[in-house]
């Protein structure tokens, strides 16, 4: 990551030092996506392993440049035993239930281009085939998908989060198709990752209509994992 420029320097030592001051071994922490550029699972496991020697219990999810991510059952068979993931599933850690999807694109109804300093990708890959298709389409898609995972979610859990990928609401929160499915299963928290290169200064997210939003990309933090609520 660091061919992205200065921000991304020494990142990975960045991250693990403040990751070891701040989570312990109690502690969930969730990653909502982009956590390899391998293309293939096997390559993808040193990066697991790495995520796996951190302290507390992880839930991933997958991002738009995980390649990698594999079936289920390849999945569930390749994790290592601290990290956990989202896909038509959800999860329960303690009376915490955690459900999502990665959703998609969609301009339709919200664009952040007035809050990002563009800058190309150099590390670009081929699309994947079913980024080909409409984009409205994949959206519709991922919204079935996180409606089936929110569906999944503990009736006994006190607090309800969703992890997506691409932000499921615009930075000034008018409603959205994806938020209306989050306030119907009464989600507390969502938490969400893709936007990167950020404009500094201006406000985004935060409360709307039950739901509290957190952008968690890693240079949008400062590479320091945010504390999300008390357990």
């Amino acid at each position: 990551m660091d061919i992205f420029g200065p921000a991304w320097q020494g990142y990975t030592d960045r991250m693990e030092k403040n990751w070891r001051a701040l989570v312990g071994k109690d502690d969930l922490v969730l990653i909502p996506g982009d956590i390899s550029w391998a293309m293939h699972l096997e390559e993808a496991l040193v990066d697991l392993r790495w995520i796996d020697s951190l302290p507390g219990t992880k839930v991933i999810l997958r991002g738009n440049h995980d390649y990698w991510w594999s079936s289920n059952q390849k999945m569930a068979k390749a994790m290592p035993p601290s990290i956990h993931f989202i896909h038509n599933n959800a999860f329960l850690w303690k009376d915490v239930a955690i459900g999502g999807s990665r959703l998609w694109d969609s301009r339709s109804e919200y664009t952040f281009d007035d809050y990002v300093h563009f800058q190309a990708n150099p590390k670009a890959k081929k699309k994947e085939k079913d980024e080909t298709i409409d984009s409205e389409k994949i959206f519709l898609r991922e919204l079935d998908r996180l409606k089936l995972s929110l569906s999944q979610m503990s009736g006994t859990a006190k607090v309800r989060i969703a992890l997506t990928h691409y932000p499921p609401i615009s930075a000034d929160m008018r409603p959205s198709r994806a938020s209306a499915i989050l306030e119907s299963y009464h989600i507390d928290y969502c938490v969400f990752g893709h936007l990167h290169n950020l404009k500094k200064g201006v406000p985004m997210f935060g409360e709307a209509r039950g739901v509290r939003y957190f952008l968690t990309s890693c240079d949008y933090l400062d590479f320091t994992p945010i504390k999300i609520l008390e357990t």
